[in-house]
């Protein structure tokens, strides 16, 4: 890489020649110095011993003028570096004195290198996805072109007769969960998820994607003094604690960005399975209680019933 930058403007074998020089006069500047420390050291008469430093030390001084003649001789022959390099006046960061102190210019081309780099795999990425397309034709669904269903909206701000028509849809789908939908600010829904008398779920959403969820018990306020959802208190019991947890962690798992309301659904239908959360066993062990808490897992594809540590 320092080849590919250097070789447009710089020659290179000066260039080698020059760091040579520049290490030779750091050796005549150091000498020069350990004459100075040293002094008269010997044992001779004062005025001879005085001969002999002045001679040591004018020869150390003549060792540096000649090599600082030669770095500035070859210094002239290296030539000037191209301008048209990738980080153009950020180059001038590496001039700064106290480079130990604030290393701009090093953390500059990390993050250069860095920034090249995902660039490079966010197009391999690309490409691969472009590959698996979930789109399908007419003819391969088996469903005619007047029975194909319309196209629903992929957009991050939907209208929000479509998101209440998705939610009174779900809620009509589930009996043993009702859903109050409100809108304290703005346009973004908040749902108030009841499932039968085990759980109570607030869902804050931004438009139709949901951003947070807090699991509470049935007999737990789920209200502020104000009168609104309370979106922010955990609950008080380490079981829904849990819950929320793994909801948390549902949301992650159920990504489908061209289709949000097919997101929604699929979350209810897990948080549906919380209904017998007291009732059913552990599928891995059998048991109804490991530490004091009931399986508060459930699988997210068979929805099946796991304690925390039989999943793994």
């Amino acid at each position: 890489m320092a080849e590919g930058v250097l070789s447009p403007g710089v020659n290179l074998e000066a260039f080698s020649q020059a760091i040579a020089a520049i290490q030779a006069l750091r050796s005549s500047v150091t000498r020069v110095f350990d004459c100075l420390k040293d002094g008269m050291r010997n044992k001779e008469t004062l005025e001879g011993h005085e001969k002999g430093f002045v001679a040591v030390f004018q020869e150390s001084l003549h060792s540096v003028s000649r090599d600082l003649g030669e770095l500035e001789r070859l210094s002239n022959l290296v030539g000037k570096p191209s301008e048209n390099h990738p980080l153009h006046n950020s180059g001038l960061l590496s001039l700064d004195p106290v480079q130990d102190k604030t290393p701009l210019y090093s953390q500059l081309l990390q993050a250069y290198k860095w920034s090249n780099k995902l660039q490079y795999h966010a197009g391999l990425a690309s490409g691969l996805l472009n590959q698996q397309s979930l789109k399908r034709s007419a003819n391969q669904m088996g469903v005619s072109a007047k029975r194909r269903p319309k196209a629903q909206p992929t957009t991050l701000v939907l209208p929000p007769q479509y998101v209440d028509d998705v939610i009174n849809r779900i809620d009509r789908m589930f009996p043993e969960m009702s859903i109050q939908l409100s809108r304290p600010n703005g346009t973004s829904a908040m749902l108030l998820v009841t499932l039968g008398k085990v759980l109570k779920v607030i869902v804050v959403m931004r438009s139709l994607f949901i951003d947070r969820t807090i699991v509470k018990g049935y007999n737990e306020n789920v209200y502020t003094e104000d009168g609104k959802l309370d979106i922010w208190s955990k609950s008080n019991y380490q079981v829904f604690q849990k819950v929320t947890d793994h909801a948390t962690t549902a949301l992650l798992h159920y990504q489908l960005p061209q289709m949000p309301d097919v997101v929604v659904r699929s979350f209810m239908t897990w948080l549906r399975s919380y209904i017998k959360l007291f009732q059913a066993p552990c599928q891995r062990c059998g048991k109804f209680l490991q530490d004091g808490l009931p399986p508060t897992w459930r699988d997210f594809r068979t929805l099946e019933a796991f304690h925390d540590t039989c999943r793994q």
